[in-house]
């Protein structure tokens, strides 16, 4: 597990992540209780359990990057979840357990890229001296063949190094992977019996192979990859996957608040408590049976994030407020906001469309006058109409770039300035035009 302190968790946030210190410093301290809690001796790092938060704020200010990147920094099983999209059991839909579930698979794929890089070059030392064998059936020759088979060899071996014989065509055997479609539905999650199904049906029959016609290039690619599977021990995978999900992983549970209702007793809201109540055992540690095995969930860093527009944290139940002690309230963005989410973040907005457009050979000039009427423009149809927070900027950019990105082919070699006035020019009608703004941004 990686060691960053919290003021370093917090300046790689800001890479990427305009404001919201709060909101950074309480992920931050999470992320390094964990680290902590590897450190502390055994009777009690099981008690010691993870601080859940719960983010609040509107749409577009950053709860989902601020977990996303988190989970990036911490290489930990990652996985976001609308909480609407759950069902309490016994209602047709997916069930609270199917999270812990996916998390799982997540980290199975992981590990085993992760494994499977630590075996790439002998798994490609591999692949190579069994395309040979292809490239040169005859290769093993008699004895007395033996040292001529061998100069063949290494001439073809540097042929193929030189990439001399890419365009010539092989035949591969591959397993074909083609199951029929097995379809169970249960109480107990469909999904995983469906996936049990399969992997019985697979192995019940003799693995069916055929011969496919591919260029060198590729034949070494799916040759090196059939080695590298070969080479990884995937019982060491799954005991590392399930290990890293107990100890490591984050759930990001989205829209947390549209399962906050209480009151409402019929409609298709009937089960929204229900929701809670499932997820309470998960939440607080429960064991979740996987097709991996079984994962319990004690050590899982849960954040919750939610708009709470028309409910609050309160509404609840309590039991399950008591599992998030900690809750952030993240801020609205304004004009200053957009201008450096616009501009200083890694990834920024202007820093993409420049180098989308470099790639027809067009130079977008941005003038300082240019982003601050974006900005300016994007906090104004905020405020008019439904705020998205820095989603905004994105439906603003595209309106705004839509002629030069059309006639870009055609334009090889030419700057485009955008200041105030071209802004103006390419916004104007939307601003003086509410309704169009409304429909159209």
């Amino acid at each position: 597990m990686q060691s960053f302190t919290p003021r370093e968790i917090v300046s790689e946030l800001d890479k990427y992540i305009v404001g919201q210190n709060n909101a950074k410093r309480s992920v931050a301290i999470a992320l390094r209780n964990r680290w902590r809690r590897q450190q502390v001796s055994d009777p009690l790092r099981d008690e010691i359990v993870p601080k859940n938060i719960i983010m609040i704020g509107p749409t577009g200010v950053g709860k989902t990057e601020i977990a996303r990147r988190l989970a990036k920094l911490a290489q930990a099983p990652f996985l976001k979840v609308e909480a609407s999209k759950f069902t309490e059991v016994g209602y047709v839909g997916r069930d609270v357990e199917s999270m812990v579930r996916d998390l799982t698979d997540q980290a199975v794929n992981m590990v085993k890229a992760e494994e499977s890089r630590k075996v790439e070059r002998k798994a490609e030392e591999m692949g190579e001296e069994r395309l040979l064998d292809l490239l040169l059936p005859h290769g093993r020759g008699a004895s007395k063949e033996g040292e001529e088979a061998k100069t063949t060899r290494e001439k073809l071996r540097k042929l193929l190094r030189q990439g001399k014989l890419d365009e010539k065509y092989v035949e591969v055997e591959v397993v074909d992977r083609n199951l029929p479609i097995v379809e169970i539905f249960s109480a107990s999650g469909m999904e995983e019996m469906d996936i049990n199904i399969k992997e019985m049906v697979g192995n019940l029959f003799p693995k069916k192979k055929k011969q496919r016609k591919v260029k060198v290039q590729e034949a070494l690619h799916i040759l090196s990859q059939e080695e590298a599977h070969k080479l990884v021990d995937m019982e060491a995978v799954i005991k590392q996957a399930i290990e890293r999900v107990e100890q490591a992983g984050i759930i990001f549970l989205d829209e947390i608040d549209k399962i906050a209702g209480r009151e409402s007793t019929h409609g298709p809201d009937v089960s929204r408590e229900g929701v809670q109540r499932d997820l309470l055992p998960i939440v607080e540690g429960t064991t979740v049976t996987t097709k991996y095995g079984l994962v319990r969930t004690d050590h899982v860093l849960f954040i919750a994030s939610g708009a709470f527009h028309v409910s609050k944290p309160s509404d609840l139940i309590p039991e399950l407020q008591g599992r998030f002690p900690i809750r952030v309230e993240l801020d609205s963005l304004g004009k200053e906001d957009f201008i450096r989410i616009l501009t200083e973040p890694e990834n920024a907005l202007i820093k993409q469309y420049m180098a989308l457009m470099e790639t027809e050979s067009v130079k977008l000039d941005y003038k300082e006058d240019g982003i601050a009427e974006i900005a300016g423009t994007a906090a104004l149809i905020n405020a008019r109409t439904e705020n998205i927070g820095a989603r905004r900027l994105y439906t603003i950019m595209e309106r705004l770039l839509d002629e030069i990105s059309f006639d870009a082919p055609e334009m090889t070699g030419k700057t485009m300035v955008i200041d105030a006035a071209y802004v103006k020019e390419k916004l104007g009608t939307f601003i003086e035009d509410e309704d169009l703004s409304r429909y159209i941004l």
